[in-house]
């Protein structure tokens, strides 16, 4: 019976010791590929504060949204949009109640089924759990080359000669 108890302690203990920024990786990728936005809901703050800085004529899920309903509606249209295949971590740091990571992103389009490769660094912070802030800058040069499918030139500006 000690054992058993122990086995539950020890799971709780797990479960509270996981950090945030974990379970809303987990909650982001369920609400985008399987459009299961509760539990994405139940870790965000009535009030957070979210910007994704990118092109927003191309991608209107990316920008601001201030507040729970509008983020979740963010997400609604990015799930509509693209689907996550996989997270690939390059650098993470975590504290208490924040993290900041490098991610490289890989994605399909659902329209197209086009693979699409994206790297992002993101900044969030948590308050008892639940995340109040977040922004996220993503490599949007390389974003719009893959999404048009041909290279962007651009005029040279200056010359180093």
């Amino acid at each position: 019976m000690a054992g058993a108890r122990f086995a539950s302690q020890f799971r709780t203990y797990l479960i509270m010791a996981e950090h945030s920024l974990w379970r809303l990786s987990r909650a982001l990728q369920c609400a985008v590929n399987d459009r299961h936005f509760e539990d994405l809901a139940d870790l965000l703050d009535e009030d957070v504060d979210w910007a994704i800085y990118g092109p927003i004529d191309m991608f209107p899920f990316l920008g601001a949204r201030q507040g729970k309903a509008a983020v979740v509606e963010a997400v609604r249209q990015l799930a509509h949009s693209l689907r996550i295949r996989r997270f690939e971590r390059e650098t993470v740091m975590l504290d208490r109640d924040g993290a900041a990571s490098m991610v490289r992103c890989l994605l399909t389009a659902r329209d197209s089924e086009k693979p699409i490769t994206t790297r992002f660094a993101h900044f969030a912070q948590f308050r008892a759990g639940k995340l109040i802030r977040l922004r996220v800058l993503v490599d949007t040069f390389d974003l719009v080359e893959q999404t048009l499918g041909r290279p962007i030139h651009l005029p040279r500006i200056g010359s180093f000669a």
